[in-house]
């Protein structure tokens, strides 16, 4: 579909979901797509890191916060997380990571909601190029900061302690800063990173050399025996920068809570233990910011970091290098007929489809 009557609406909402402050454009973002002749509103918000003001000196108009169900039918919603899960029907076309494709109850629940209001998802996981790679991702700051809230664990043990709660950071300058302070002048622990090629792994990796912490560096090559893989074991933190999918090797067996190892925490950063596939088979649920470590053994600990929503830790970082990311992509809005949205678009109809039936 191509809009060419009336100028493309970009409707820039709140996040409601509970420590979350990220934002998916910027305001010189919003000055691009003004230029470019967008309307852009960007609702008022009680978190979000970036404030309001640099939007609307950018050329934005200001909603209040959480009105998007009133937002114009033409407007297209954009947010990262998810919608309130009230069942209400969803009307327009929203842009998010919906999580709605690898038949996750909340998933077929929010496709639904899609089907009852006649809306459209534009899953920001699946927005990609010609080539399948995704546009855009925060995938460098879930390494970076999943490998940070890990050595956190890993800090408290020390202490003779599991981790107290997280919060967020106003720059990776001052979650490093944390950090030293968290570890003293002891001595560094030794981590292995699977997956270190990716952008996951690329940010774990950088968070441990900005620490001086040695760390072997995996990928591909050096797991495609299939295991088992006891160098992890040898090491005092691991980080799984891997998704789980069929045929990903099991890295840390369910038995490894009892074997002599050297394994004292796990940053899951991939985050999906609730998988068939997940490749750490030790814990069973996330953990969250309140509660960050999962301890599955006492004696000697054995600590699971997997928070799901890990760049939130940096807001402003992360939200600065998506939106960089995704800005050429948004300023196509104005013809959804090919490219990226139009396949967005086929891959909703092909999973919504399926609760339709």
């Amino acid at each position: 579909m191509t809009q060419t009557n009336t100028p493309t609406h970009l409707w820039v909402r709140a996040e409601q979901r509970p420590n979350e402050e990220r934002v998916g454009i910027t305001p010189d973002g919003v000055k691009a797509l003004v230029q470019k002749g967008f309307r852009v509103t960007v609702e008022d918000s009680s978190s979000r890191a970036i404030p309001l003001q640099g939007f609307l000196d950018a050329g934005a108009e200001a909603a209040p916060e959480a009105s998007w169900p009133g937002a114009p039918d033409a407007a297209i919603i954009f947010g990262l997380k998810e919608l309130p899960d009230d069942g209400s029907p969803l009307t327009h076309r929203h842009i998010m990571f919906g999580h709605a494709y690898k038949g996750q109850p909340s998933g077929q629940t929010l496709l639904r909601r899609f089907a009852a209001g006649g809306g459209t998802l534009y899953d920001i996981e699946y927005l990609t190029d010609e080539s399948g790679r995704r546009v855009a991702a925060f995938g460098y700051w879930a390494g970076y900061a999943g490998a940070a809230v890990t050595l956190k664990c890993w800090a408290a043990q020390q202490r003779g302690a599991i981790c107290g709660p997280v919060v967020t950071y106003a720059s990776s300058a001052a979650l490093l800063d944390d950090l030293r302070a968290d570890l003293g002048e002891g001595s560094r622990p030794s981590a292995i990173v699977i997956g270190a090629m990716g952008r996951v792994g690329t940010g774990a990796a950088d968070l441990c050399a900005a620490l001086n912490i040695q760390t072997t560096r995996w990928d591909m090559a050096e797991t495609a025996h299939g295991g088992p893989f006891p160098e992890v074991l040898d090491h005092d933190l691991f980080f799984n920068c891997i998704l789980a999918r069929p045929g990903t090797p099991v890295f840390v067996p369910a038995d490894a809570t009892t074997a002599d190892r050297k394994l004292t925490a796990i940053g899951d950063i991939a985050c999906d233990p609730d998988s068939a596939f997940s490749p750490i088979k030790v814990y069973d649920r996330v953990t969250d910011w309140a509660m960050p470590a999962l301890r599955v053994h006492d004696a000697p600990p054995l600590d699971v970091m997997a928070i799901d929503n890990l760049p939130s830790l940096l807001p402003v970082e992360s939200s600065q290098d998506f939106a960089t990311q995704l800005l050429p992509t948004l300023a196509s809005l104005d013809d959804l007929s090919g490219g990226v949205w139009a396949r967005a678009e086929e891959d909703f109809n092909t999973h919504s489809a399926k609760v339709r039936s």
